[in-house]
Formats: structure tokens, C-alpha cells, sequence
């Protein structure tokens, strides 16, 4: 019988080359950087450039956006050697495909979910997006879109299929890392919060363990 493919796990808001360098070691298929001033994990281009030149061959660089502007977006991509476009904020769909085509990166449109109610929304998406990042939606008042150690209810999305690659996110530690992958049938998980020490401070030892609890 065919194995199941291994999981794949991107670390987001990495701030340090240190950070750079033992995500890669660990072996993350992913590394984010992110664009958002109100976030402790925020960087500016020329730290972000500075650190994307560091990851690994075959390591994904992804910048993640808030609602972001077009001159915003070309000052990050004329700067920093990217993979990937994470739009995390209340991008349209019709925005996401304006995206794609001024810049022809693939894009990753994060979805926030509470309920029931808010799956349909994920098909729209879907059509336009190279791949999803299905995430806790953030409480009333939350200053950041994600990032916010919240999980949801994972029998929400058990099995579902959108049609193209997708990552689950929020709440995920290396304690729920496994479980959340089993459950949901995600075969690519995002985490943040969840192995950092501090708020905007990643922590070595987690990112590894993260990673190691994801593909065991």
C-alpha cells in the first residue's frame, strides 16, 4: 500500500537568521516573513531581503501581506527574493487573481473559520488561489488576523478537498501538531505562536519538536 505523503510544515514570522537557519535544519518546507506593522513577528524589506537570501535551496519564502497596497507590494517584491504571497487579509477573490497577475507569484489566501458558516467562502477562494491557509478566524477586537494561538473546531474541515493544496492553521503546537494533521487530513500545517517563547521569539527546540511531531 502507497505510503501517505509526508507533511509539510512552514514556520511563520521569522525574524533572525538564527530563526532562518534552525527552521531549515528542522526541516520546514516553508518560511514566512511578515508584513504587518502591528504584528510582534512585523519586519521591515530590508530585514526581510536580508533574511530571504539566507533560506536554503528548496526552501519556500513567503511573504505574508495584511490588505496590502500595490506600492507596498512592489517595494517587498522588488526587494526581497520571494516563492510565495500570503494575502491575510479582507482580500476579494477578485483581488487575489489581480494579484497573481501583476506579479506572477503563486498566491496563498488565509481564510479565518468559526463556524459552519464560514466554509462556503473557502470555495470562492479556491478558484482563484494557488493554495489556502485555513486559520482560527480572529476574535472581535483582535489587533492581528492570525497569530493569535487560537485553534477552531478541526471536525469543521475533517476530509475536505478545495481542489488545490491547502495548510491548516492556529492553535498548533508540537503537542496537537499530529493530532490536528490526523484529524482534518491536512498534509501541510502553519505554525507561529506555537513555538515561540515570547511573543515574536521563536524558539529552537520547538520549531523542532513542531516538526518532528508533524511528520512522525
Amino acid at each position: 500500500m502507497a505510503q501517505p505523503s509526508a507533511i509539510s510544515v512552514k514556520i511563520c514570522g521569522l525574524r533572525t537568521q538564527a530563526d532562518v537557519a534552525a527552521a531549515a535544519e528542522a526541516g520546514a518546507s516553508y518560511v514566512g516573513f511578515v508584513f504587518f506593522e502591528k504584528s510582534p513577528r512585523s519586519v521591515t524589506v530590508e530585514q526581510a531581503r536580508a533574511l530571504a537570501i539566507d533560506v536554503p535551496l528548496g526552501v519556500a519564502k513567503v511573504a505574508l501581506v495584511v490588505n496590502a497596497s500595490d506600492a507596498e507590494l512592489d517595494a517587498i517584491t522588488d526587494a526581497v527574493p520571494l516563492d510565495m504571497l500570503q494575502l491575510h487579509g479582507r482580500e476579494t477573490p477578485e483581488r487575489v487573481a489581480e494579484i497573481k497577475a501583476r506579479y506572477g507569484l503563486p498566491v496563498m489566501k488565509a481564510l479565518g473559520v468559526a463556524d459552519a458558516d464560514d466554509l462556503p467562502a473557502i470555495e470562492a477562494y479556491s478558484a482563484v488561489a494557488d493554495q489556502l491557509l485555513i486559520d482560527a478566524k480572529a476574535p472581535k477586537g483582535a489587533v492581528l488576523p492570525g497569530g493569535n494561538g487560537l485553534a477552531f473546531d478541526w471536525r469543521l474541515i475533517a476530509g475536505k478537498n478545495w481542489g488545490v493544496p491547502w495548510m491548516l492553521a492556529g492553535g498548533l503546537t508540537p503537542a496537537n501538531a499530529a493530532e490536528a494533521a490526523r484529524m482534518t487530513g491536512a498534509r501541510q500545517l502553519d505554525v507561529s505562536s506555537g513555538v515561540e517563547s515570547a511573543p515574536g521569539v521563536k524558539d529552537a527546540t520547538l520549531m523542532r519538536a513542531f516538526i518532528e511531531a508533524a511528520k512522525a
